[in-house]
């Protein structure tokens, strides 16, 4: 039976016709199946959703930097293994969890412009909040690494608050997954043998006003996902 926004179903014994015009045949005839189908589904397009809202934000925040230091006549904010850091705790160990993670939520039509309508301006958001703290950072006169530094600081207190609203609804190993994260961010920073590794030099001239300027940017961000909740639930519900 197939009716609007639903699927198709055929038994795996049924009619060779039935079982052209199905979008889904159940091989061995359990109708038992579709639950664990329907859940499978589900886990699939949801995850794949928040990973690329991840990948996304992470690019427009990227190629807004790149545009903004090259204006100002400023060095990249990032030495590569700061880059690393950042990468590592706020997109590539977060995709690959989110990735295989549970999700119950039901499909929704309009994936492409809810993934837009959050990540580029909340890329955008995260690229500013960046560039205002490390200018800050050249007009303290402070070391490069001083301020390479409170550059990924903010970096780090942005990307964090956009993989917090990506993961909601919050479950017991989601916020395990966010506490790791930011336990791992703040020991990159406190630890030596991290903060040599990652060339990371905490100016405590320059925490408060990295650590002010990402939270300015984690707000940003979480108006901007409010924004795109309503959008969602006005034009898509």
């Amino acid at each position: 039976m197939c009716i609007r926004d639903s699927i198709g179903v055929a038994m795996g014994n049924g009619a060779a016709a039935t079982k052209a015009v199905a979008q889904l045949v159940l091989l061995d005839g359990q109708f038992s199946r579709l639950p664990t189908v329907l859940a499978e589904g589900r886990r699939v397009i949801g995850n794949i959703e928040r990973v690329a809202s991840l990948f996304v934000a992470k690019n427009a925040y990227a190629f807004m930097l790149i545009l903004l230091v090259s204006i100002a006549g400023l060095a990249y904010p990032f030495s590569p293994r700061n880059f690393t850091l950042i990468s590592a705790v706020t997109i590539g160990i977060p995709a690959f969890v989110l990735a295989l993670g549970p999700n119950r939520q039901r499909y929704r039509p309009g994936f492409l412009p809810r993934v837009l309508r959050f990540a580029v301006p909340a890329g955008i958001i995260s690229s500013l909040t960046i560039f205002a703290t490390y200018l800050l950072a050249e007009f303290e006169d402070l070391s490069r690494s001083e301020s390479q530094t409170a550059a990924t600081i903010a970096a780090l207190v942005v990307a964090l608050w956009i993989l917090a609203v990506l993961s909601r609804p919050y479950t017991a190993w989601k916020l395990i997954l966010l506490g790791a994260m930011a336990g791992i961010a703040a020991g990159a920073m406190v630890i030596p043998f991290f903060s040599d590794f990652f060339d990371l030099t905490v100016s405590l001239k320059m925490l408060p006003q990295a650590l002010a300027l990402g939270a300015a940017g984690a707000v940003g961000v979480e108006l901007v996902a409010r924004y795109a909740a309503r959008w969602a639930a006005t034009h898509q519900g």
